[in-house]
């Protein structure tokens, strides 16, 4: 079977730059540019693409305004903004993923885990496997016999969750996730 990794860039993003900020002590290059978001970022997607695979997608947000908020104002109102420090690594996180011939993908009015999961639909229907790596938990409600979600623990370990995973941890199945949330 085919497998496609979908990366849901912002979630490893801001799992990279917290994983390695909680000291409070953020790691800069010589010219005073931030580098612990990418670090970490550039060491999980080396897991990652060393694996073998058929083709993988990193999908970022397009920006502050998705078409959720044209519904409801104060759609995800209570969020704190990005940090400056993790905002300037951006830009360095997707050259690297255009060194590495890795596709990146965003789309205006749009999350990461809009274009995941509509890739992920269209992957299965073209008879891939899909790996989803993301920490939100949103995306669980994608989990099907052939989509798993793999979330980053600390280090260089992953939870692979399935089904049955789902159904444990949040006691309904994947499809009912989304009337629970």
């Amino acid at each position: 079977m085919k497998r496609i990794i979908l990366v849901d860039g912002n979630s490893l993003m801001y799992r990279a730059y917290y994983g390695t900020a909680f000291t409070g002590n953020l790691m800069q290059n010589s010219k005073g540019l931030y580098t612990n978001a990418i670090y970490a970022f550039i060491r999980m997607l080396d897991t990652l693409i060393n694996q073998k695979y058929d083709n993988i997608l990193v999908a970022f947000d397009a920006g502050k305004q998705t078409f959720r908020h044209e519904i409801l104002d104060s759609y995800k109102g209570g969020r704190s903004p990005m940090p400056e420090e993790m905002r300037v690594q951006i830009p360095h996180i997707k050259e690297y993923l255009h060194l590495m011939n890795i596709k990146e993908y965003q789309l205006p009015l749009y999350e990461a885990d809009d274009i995941i999961g509509s890739m992920a639909r269209l992957a299965i229907s073209e008879g891939y496997h899909v790996d989803i790596y993301s920490s939100d938990k949103d995306l669980m409600q994608l989990v099907t016999d052939s989509t798993l979600i793999v979330k980053p623990e600390s280090g260089s370990t992953w939870q692979v969750t399935g089904i049955k995973g789902v159904e444990a941890e949040w006691g309904v199945k994947p499809a009912k996730l989304l009337d629970l949330l």
